[in-house]
Protein backbone atom coordinates (compact mmCIF):
# COMPACT_ATOMS: atom_id res chain seq x y z
CA UNK A 1 0.00 0.00 0.00
CA UNK A 2 2.73 2.45 0.94
CA UNK A 3 4.19 1.42 -2.55
CA UNK A 4 1.33 2.53 -4.19
CA UNK A 5 0.99 5.73 -2.53
CA UNK A 6 4.61 6.29 -3.15
CA UNK A 7 3.72 5.97 -6.81
CA UNK A 8 0.75 8.28 -6.88
CA UNK A 9 2.40 10.93 -5.20
CA UNK A 10 5.04 10.86 -7.20
CA UNK A 11 2.85 10.86 -10.37
CA UNK A 12 1.02 13.90 -8.93
CA UNK A 13 4.55 15.63 -8.55
CA UNK A 14 5.80 14.74 -11.87
CA UNK A 15 2.18 15.99 -13.12
CA UNK A 16 2.49 19.47 -11.31
CA UNK A 17 6.34 19.93 -12.41
CA UNK A 18 4.73 18.76 -16.09
CA UNK A 19 1.94 21.77 -15.76
CA UNK A 20 4.48 24.35 -14.41
CA UNK A 21 7.48 23.73 -17.37
CA UNK A 22 4.55 23.65 -19.95
CA UNK A 23 3.12 26.87 -18.64
CA UNK A 24 6.66 29.01 -18.57
CA UNK A 25 7.11 27.67 -22.13
CA UNK A 26 3.71 28.44 -23.09
CA UNK A 27 3.30 32.06 -21.48
CA UNK A 28 2.48 34.44 -23.66
CA UNK A 29 2.90 38.49 -22.91
CA UNK A 30 -1.12 39.99 -23.20
CA UNK A 31 -1.81 40.92 -26.64
CA UNK A 32 -3.77 43.70 -25.11
CA UNK A 33 -3.67 46.06 -21.81
CA UNK A 34 -4.17 44.89 -18.49
CA UNK A 35 -6.71 47.55 -16.50
CA UNK A 36 -7.30 47.74 -12.82
CA UNK A 37 -10.94 47.35 -11.64
CA UNK A 38 -10.23 46.94 -7.95
CA UNK A 39 -8.36 44.48 -6.56
CA UNK A 40 -7.39 42.38 -9.59
CA UNK A 41 -6.96 43.21 -13.31
CA UNK A 42 -8.66 42.26 -16.53
CA UNK A 43 -7.25 42.17 -19.86
CA UNK A 44 -8.95 44.08 -22.80
CA UNK A 45 -7.68 44.32 -26.34
CA UNK A 46 -8.40 47.17 -28.45
CA UNK A 47 -8.41 47.63 -32.27
CA UNK A 48 -9.69 50.03 -34.68
CA UNK A 49 -10.32 53.64 -34.54
CA UNK A 50 -13.76 55.97 -34.51
CA UNK A 51 -16.47 56.23 -32.62
CA UNK A 52 -19.19 54.83 -31.00
CA UNK A 53 -16.57 52.01 -29.31
CA UNK A 54 -18.21 48.19 -29.81
CA UNK A 55 -17.07 46.23 -27.26
CA UNK A 56 -17.53 42.29 -26.39
CA UNK A 57 -18.44 40.18 -23.99
CA UNK A 58 -17.84 36.94 -24.17
CA UNK A 59 -19.86 33.63 -23.22
CA UNK A 60 -19.09 32.02 -19.57
CA UNK A 61 -16.12 30.41 -20.25
CA UNK A 62 -14.98 31.86 -23.21
CA UNK A 63 -12.39 34.76 -23.98
CA UNK A 64 -11.63 37.82 -25.91
CA UNK A 65 -10.15 35.21 -28.34
CA UNK A 66 -13.31 34.05 -29.41
CA UNK A 67 -14.08 37.27 -31.28
CA UNK A 68 -10.58 36.72 -33.32
CA UNK A 69 -13.20 36.38 -36.63
CA UNK A 70 -15.34 39.30 -35.73
CA UNK A 71 -12.98 41.94 -34.19
CA UNK A 72 -10.68 42.56 -37.07
CA UNK A 73 -14.20 43.37 -39.54
CA UNK A 74 -15.65 45.82 -37.48
CA UNK A 75 -11.89 47.44 -36.58
CA UNK A 76 -12.09 48.64 -40.10
CA UNK A 77 -15.50 50.94 -39.04
CA UNK A 78 -14.91 52.43 -35.71
CA UNK A 79 -13.26 51.58 -32.47
CA UNK A 80 -13.84 47.90 -30.78
CA UNK A 81 -12.43 46.19 -27.82
CA UNK A 82 -13.24 42.87 -26.05
CA UNK A 83 -12.07 41.37 -22.53
CA UNK A 84 -11.49 39.04 -20.50
CA UNK A 85 -13.54 38.58 -17.55
CA UNK A 86 -11.88 37.49 -14.54
CA UNK A 87 -9.81 34.95 -14.01
CA UNK A 88 -10.14 33.73 -17.74
CA UNK A 89 -7.53 34.19 -20.42
CA UNK A 90 -4.92 37.03 -19.35
CA UNK A 91 -6.86 38.55 -16.68
CA UNK A 92 -6.48 37.94 -13.14
CA UNK A 93 -8.09 35.91 -10.42
CA UNK A 94 -11.30 37.08 -8.90
CA UNK A 95 -10.42 39.08 -5.61
CA UNK A 96 -13.60 38.59 -4.18
CA UNK A 97 -15.91 35.33 -4.48
CA UNK A 98 -18.93 36.66 -7.88
CA UNK A 99 -21.99 38.32 -8.12
CA UNK A 100 -23.88 39.37 -11.35
CA UNK A 101 -23.49 42.92 -9.97
CA UNK A 102 -19.87 42.87 -9.57
CA UNK A 103 -19.72 41.11 -13.13
CA UNK A 104 -21.38 44.42 -14.41
CA UNK A 105 -19.75 46.58 -12.47
CA UNK A 106 -16.21 45.67 -13.74
CA UNK A 107 -17.82 45.85 -17.44
CA UNK A 108 -18.46 49.78 -16.46
CA UNK A 109 -14.76 50.12 -15.44
CA UNK A 110 -13.90 48.42 -18.78
CA UNK A 111 -15.63 50.98 -20.43
CA UNK A 112 -14.58 54.02 -18.57
CA UNK A 113 -11.50 53.07 -19.27
CA UNK A 114 -11.69 52.50 -23.09
CA UNK A 115 -14.77 54.36 -24.18
CA UNK A 116 -14.18 57.90 -22.10
CA UNK A 117 -17.31 57.63 -21.16
CA UNK A 118 -19.29 58.06 -24.46
CA UNK A 119 -22.12 55.96 -25.09
CA UNK A 120 -21.22 52.43 -26.87
CA UNK A 121 -22.16 49.15 -28.94
CA UNK A 122 -22.66 46.29 -26.39
CA UNK A 123 -22.21 42.65 -28.18
CA UNK A 124 -22.55 39.66 -26.18
CA UNK A 125 -22.46 36.47 -26.75
CA UNK A 126 -24.53 33.45 -24.70
CA UNK A 127 -23.77 34.00 -20.62
CA UNK A 128 -22.32 37.25 -22.04
CA UNK A 129 -25.36 38.64 -23.22
CA UNK A 130 -26.66 38.58 -19.94
CA UNK A 131 -23.85 40.36 -18.60
CA UNK A 132 -24.73 43.42 -21.76
CA UNK A 133 -28.34 43.07 -20.81
CA UNK A 134 -27.81 44.11 -17.23
CA UNK A 135 -25.65 47.22 -17.89
CA UNK A 136 -27.56 48.48 -20.45
CA UNK A 137 -30.32 48.26 -17.62
CA UNK A 138 -28.56 50.28 -15.28
CA UNK A 139 -27.10 52.65 -17.54
CA UNK A 140 -29.15 53.04 -20.87
CA UNK A 141 -28.38 56.28 -21.40
CA UNK A 142 -24.22 54.79 -22.36
CA UNK A 143 -25.82 52.41 -24.96
CA UNK A 144 -26.65 53.07 -28.12
CA UNK A 145 -26.92 49.61 -28.92
CA UNK A 146 -27.45 45.39 -28.15
CA UNK A 147 -26.63 42.94 -30.19
CA UNK A 148 -27.15 39.70 -28.57
CA UNK A 149 -25.70 36.62 -29.70
CA UNK A 150 -27.92 33.17 -29.06
CA UNK A 151 -28.85 34.25 -25.66
CA UNK A 152 -29.44 31.21 -23.33
CA UNK A 153 -32.69 32.56 -21.96
CA UNK A 154 -33.91 29.22 -20.86
CA UNK A 155 -31.67 29.16 -17.74
CA UNK A 156 -33.12 31.92 -16.22
CA UNK A 157 -35.55 29.48 -15.45
CA UNK A 158 -34.13 27.26 -13.66
CA UNK A 159 -35.82 23.72 -13.63
CA UNK A 160 -34.96 21.01 -11.45
CA UNK A 161 -33.30 19.14 -14.58
CA UNK A 162 -31.34 22.39 -15.21
CA UNK A 163 -30.44 22.82 -11.73
CA UNK A 164 -28.87 19.26 -11.49
CA UNK A 165 -27.14 19.91 -15.00
CA UNK A 166 -25.56 23.62 -13.61
CA UNK A 167 -24.26 21.65 -10.38
CA UNK A 168 -22.67 19.16 -12.11
CA UNK A 169 -20.98 20.90 -14.24
CA UNK A 170 -19.88 23.13 -11.39
CA UNK A 171 -18.30 20.23 -10.07
CA UNK A 172 -16.56 19.18 -13.38
CA UNK A 173 -15.50 22.62 -13.50
CA UNK A 174 -13.72 21.77 -9.79
CA UNK A 175 -12.23 18.63 -10.90
CA UNK A 176 -11.37 20.35 -14.16
CA UNK A 177 -9.38 23.10 -12.23
CA UNK A 178 -7.45 19.81 -10.34
CA UNK A 179 -6.70 18.47 -13.57
CA UNK A 180 -5.24 21.22 -14.56
CA UNK A 181 -3.30 21.71 -11.59
CA UNK A 182 -1.56 18.37 -12.21
CA UNK A 183 -0.94 18.34 -15.94
CA UNK A 184 -3.52 16.50 -17.15
CA UNK A 185 -5.82 18.98 -19.05
CA UNK A 186 -2.08 20.11 -20.90
CA UNK A 187 -1.37 16.84 -21.75
CA UNK A 188 -4.85 15.56 -22.99
CA UNK A 189 -5.26 18.97 -24.98
CA UNK A 190 -2.00 18.12 -26.56
CA UNK A 191 -2.97 14.66 -27.43
CA UNK A 192 -5.46 15.72 -29.10
CA UNK A 193 -4.53 18.77 -30.76
CA UNK A 194 -1.58 17.03 -32.19
CA UNK A 195 -4.22 14.51 -34.11
CA UNK A 196 -2.93 11.11 -31.93
CA UNK A 197 -5.11 8.77 -33.18
CA UNK A 198 -5.77 7.08 -29.72
CA UNK A 199 -7.02 10.18 -27.70
CA UNK A 200 -9.94 10.45 -27.84
CA UNK A 201 -10.27 6.52 -26.16
CA UNK A 202 -7.72 7.80 -23.65
CA UNK A 203 -9.65 11.09 -22.72
CA UNK A 204 -12.77 9.19 -21.64
CA UNK A 205 -10.67 6.63 -19.59
CA UNK A 206 -8.93 9.77 -18.02
CA UNK A 207 -11.66 12.51 -18.33
CA UNK A 208 -14.93 10.21 -18.34
CA UNK A 209 -17.32 10.50 -21.26
CA UNK A 210 -18.93 13.64 -20.52
CA UNK A 211 -16.30 15.67 -20.26
CA UNK A 212 -13.99 13.75 -22.74
CA UNK A 213 -17.14 14.86 -25.30
CA UNK A 214 -17.14 18.35 -24.25
CA UNK A 215 -13.84 19.12 -24.68
CA UNK A 216 -13.16 17.40 -28.07
CA UNK A 217 -16.42 19.37 -29.29
CA UNK A 218 -14.78 22.67 -28.13
CA UNK A 219 -11.36 22.00 -29.89
CA UNK A 220 -13.31 21.06 -32.72
CA UNK A 221 -15.38 24.56 -32.29
CA UNK A 222 -11.51 26.37 -31.98
CA UNK A 223 -10.14 24.82 -35.11
CA UNK A 224 -12.52 27.43 -36.53
CA UNK A 225 -10.09 30.64 -35.35
CA UNK A 226 -7.70 31.83 -37.03
CA UNK A 227 -4.62 29.23 -36.44
CA UNK A 228 -2.57 31.97 -35.08
CA UNK A 229 -5.26 32.00 -32.17
CA UNK A 230 -4.78 28.10 -31.16
CA UNK A 231 -2.17 28.02 -28.77
CA UNK A 232 -3.48 31.37 -26.82
CA UNK A 233 -6.91 29.27 -26.68
CA UNK A 234 -5.44 25.89 -25.79
CA UNK A 235 -2.65 27.54 -23.18
CA UNK A 236 -6.06 29.46 -21.20
CA UNK A 237 -7.46 26.37 -20.69
CA UNK A 238 -4.75 24.81 -19.40
CA UNK A 239 -4.37 27.07 -16.16
CA UNK A 240 -6.26 26.29 -13.42
CA UNK A 241 -8.05 29.60 -12.87
CA UNK A 242 -10.05 29.40 -15.92
CA UNK A 243 -12.03 26.34 -14.54
CA UNK A 244 -12.43 27.86 -11.22
CA UNK A 245 -13.79 31.22 -12.86
CA UNK A 246 -16.48 28.44 -15.07
CA UNK A 247 -17.61 27.37 -11.70
CA UNK A 248 -18.25 30.55 -9.99
CA UNK A 249 -19.79 32.14 -13.53
CA UNK A 250 -22.11 28.79 -13.23
CA UNK A 251 -23.09 28.97 -9.21
CA UNK A 252 -23.96 33.02 -10.15
CA UNK A 253 -26.18 31.95 -13.27
CA UNK A 254 -27.65 29.31 -10.71
CA UNK A 255 -27.99 31.80 -7.52
CA UNK A 256 -29.32 34.78 -9.29
CA UNK A 257 -30.98 34.24 -12.20
CA UNK A 258 -34.41 35.71 -11.18
CA UNK A 259 -31.96 38.77 -10.82
CA UNK A 260 -30.50 38.12 -14.01
CA UNK A 261 -34.08 37.69 -15.89
CA UNK A 262 -35.28 41.06 -13.95
CA UNK A 263 -32.51 43.08 -15.88
CA UNK A 264 -33.79 43.85 -19.34
CA UNK A 265 -33.10 47.22 -20.74
CA UNK A 266 -35.80 49.92 -21.78
CA UNK A 267 -36.98 49.59 -25.09
CA UNK A 268 -35.77 52.97 -26.58
CA UNK A 269 -32.35 51.47 -27.34
CA UNK A 270 -32.24 49.34 -30.51
CA UNK A 271 -31.29 45.60 -30.62
CA UNK A 272 -30.10 42.94 -32.48
CA UNK A 273 -31.13 39.43 -31.57
CA UNK A 274 -29.62 36.56 -33.39
CA UNK A 275 -30.21 32.64 -33.19
CA UNK A 276 -28.40 30.14 -33.97
CA UNK A 277 -30.02 28.20 -36.12
CA UNK A 278 -29.77 24.67 -34.34
CA UNK A 279 -32.05 26.17 -31.83
CA UNK A 280 -35.45 24.42 -30.98
CA UNK A 281 -38.85 26.24 -31.93
CA UNK A 282 -39.56 27.68 -28.89
CA UNK A 283 -36.15 28.83 -28.08
CA UNK A 284 -35.95 30.80 -31.20
CA UNK A 285 -39.59 31.79 -30.14
CA UNK A 286 -38.31 33.31 -27.09
CA UNK A 287 -35.77 35.05 -28.61
CA UNK A 288 -38.03 36.66 -30.84
CA UNK A 289 -40.14 38.08 -27.86
CA UNK A 290 -36.59 39.11 -26.99
CA UNK A 291 -36.54 41.46 -29.72
CA UNK A 292 -40.10 42.69 -29.76
CA UNK A 293 -38.96 44.36 -26.61
CA UNK A 294 -37.24 47.15 -28.04
CA UNK A 295 -39.35 49.42 -30.48
CA UNK A 296 -36.28 49.23 -32.25
CA UNK A 297 -35.39 45.73 -33.49
CA UNK A 298 -34.61 42.77 -35.20
CA UNK A 299 -34.68 39.20 -35.67
CA UNK A 300 -31.73 37.10 -37.11
CA UNK A 301 -31.56 33.37 -37.97
CA UNK A 302 -27.80 32.09 -38.38
CA UNK A 303 -29.11 29.02 -39.96
CA UNK A 304 -25.75 27.88 -40.52
CA UNK A 305 -24.68 27.87 -37.39
CA UNK A 306 -24.42 25.92 -34.13
CA UNK A 307 -24.05 28.32 -30.93
CA UNK A 308 -20.84 30.09 -31.64
CA UNK A 309 -22.68 31.80 -34.37
CA UNK A 310 -19.23 33.64 -34.58
CA UNK A 311 -17.62 31.02 -35.33
CA UNK A 312 -19.56 30.07 -38.15
CA UNK A 313 -21.42 33.08 -39.58
CA UNK A 314 -19.45 36.06 -38.11
CA UNK A 315 -20.37 37.96 -41.06
CA UNK A 316 -23.76 38.04 -39.47
CA UNK A 317 -22.63 39.91 -36.04
CA UNK A 318 -20.19 42.26 -37.92
CA UNK A 319 -23.11 43.16 -40.01
CA UNK A 320 -25.55 44.07 -36.99
CA UNK A 321 -22.94 45.76 -35.45
CA UNK A 322 -22.45 48.45 -38.61
CA UNK A 323 -26.09 48.70 -38.69
CA UNK A 324 -25.95 50.22 -35.08
CA UNK A 325 -23.16 52.34 -35.87
CA UNK A 326 -24.86 53.57 -39.06
CA UNK A 327 -28.07 54.57 -37.25
CA UNK A 328 -25.99 56.64 -34.18
CA UNK A 329 -24.45 58.25 -37.05
CA UNK A 330 -27.83 59.26 -39.14
CA UNK A 331 -28.82 59.98 -35.39
CA UNK A 332 -25.57 62.18 -34.74
CA UNK A 333 -25.99 64.81 -37.82
CA UNK A 334 -29.89 65.37 -37.21
CA UNK A 335 -29.03 66.30 -33.49
CA UNK A 336 -31.26 63.12 -32.30
CA UNK A 337 -27.78 60.83 -31.08
CA UNK A 338 -28.27 59.40 -27.81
Amino acid sequence: MMVVGTVVLALLLIGVLYQRIGAQRSQRAPIGTLIDVGGHRLHVNCAGAGSPVVLFEAGIAASSLSWALVQPAIARFTRVCAYDRAGLAWSDPPSSPRTFTQIVDELGRVLTQVGSGEPCVLVGHSFGSFVVRGYAARYPDRVIGLVLVDPPTEWLTMTPQRLRTIRRGRRLSRVGGWLAHVGVVRACLALLTGGAPGAPRGLVQVLGPTAARTLERLVGEVRKLPPEVHPMVQEAWCQPKCYRAMAEHMRVLETEGTVIAAMLPPPAIPTVVISSGNNAPEQIAEHRALASRSADARHVIANRSSHWVQFDEPELIVDAVKELVDRHEVRSVHGDAR
